[in-house]
């Protein structure tokens, strides 16, 4: 993923949806070509020259000032999502840009992975950026179990919504589901447009799902950290979960979630039944890749 690239596609894209109107101008050409606003007009808007701003919708984002993205961002109306992620563009346009690279494998630590074993009342799990489910507590593998029977490790949320035919039962919004996991992908790039990993997963789905393709080609991020997830399991039926999601400050890169219901609602009844059926599934737990090495004294 070029950065240049990433950065021209992001801003034009973003420039293309404001209208003149919602842009507050009040005096402009009504014979124009293309709906969104000019480079003139957005240069006029964030204070910069009309030259400087062909330059960074060039790509050029390297040694932009906070107070020039913070310009940008009013000028096209970018919401907090898109703020961040034109902050990480301008960060990997940076000097010393690295090169792609495979990233270290991650590793659960024995004490987030006690933590997820003593979760008996609620899914929970821990993964990346990617997608990548790392580690699963029993309920997280029973709730999502359509996406754990692949045997592909590890278990990987964009690959099943994608590639995996059942994904679209499993969600009863999938279309939603769609359009946020890809808008996560893209939000992860501009983080880290370096992690090989990334890159050939977004090669894989461009290349096997054109609903993946049109979705990517869109150029929308997204935060998504709390809300409700709405699932058709095969054992429980229809249930719809809170989910919170947390970073984790002594593990970059990694987040838990946990989803859980009002105490006694059908969906609270509806995780009592899926826990009993859990522990009646067999199987090698989802936590392969934990680091039980002792921690430094």
């Amino acid at each position: 993923m070029d950065n240049r690239d990433e950065v021209k596609a992001f801003l034009t894209s973003r420039r293309a949806r404001i209208t003149p109107e919602q842009a507050g101008l009040t005096s402009y050409h009504r014979n124009r070509r293309v709906p969104g606003l000019r480079r003139s007009e957005v240069a006029d808007l964030a204070g910069v020259s009309a030259e400087y701003y062909a330059q960074l919708e060039r790509g050029n984002l390297a040694g932009v000032s906070d107070s020039v993205l913070d310009s940008l961002a009013r000028a096209l109306h970018l919401d907090d999502a898109e703020q961040q992620h034109l902050a990480a563009l301008a960060r990997a346009a940076g000097p010393g840009a690295r090169p792609r690279r495979k990233a270290p494998a991650q590793r659960i630590r024995p004490g987030i992975a006690r933590v997820l074993d003593l979760m008996t009342g609620i899914p929970a799990f821990v993964g990346n950026g990617r997608g990548d489910v790392l580690a699963a507590n029993a309920l997280a593998q029973a709730l999502y179990a359509p996406m754990f029977d692949d045997p592909e490790r590890p278990a990987n949320h964009a690959r099943f919504a994608f590639l995996n035919p059942r994904a679209r039962d499993f969600w009863r919004d999938w279309e939603r589901i769609a359009t946020v996991t890809v808008a996560m992908l893209r939000t992860e790039a501009g983080r880290d447009p370096y992690d090989r990993a990334l890159t050939d997963l977004v090669g894989e789905l461009c290349t096997r799902s054109a609903e993946f393709r049109t979705r990517w080609a869109a150029h929308d991020v997204r935060l998504h950290s709390t809300g409700v997830k709405q699932f058709r399991h095969p054992v429980v039926g229809e249930i719809d979960l809170n989910f919170e999601t947390m970073q984790s400050a002594a593990d970059a890169g990694l987040t838990m979630t946990l989803l859980s219901a009002p105490a006694g609602s059908a969906a609270d009844d509806a995780l009592r039944l899926l826990a009993g059926w859990a522990a009646t599934r067999q199987g090698t737990p989802a936590t392969p890749d934990i680091d039980r090495r002792a921690p430094a004294t």
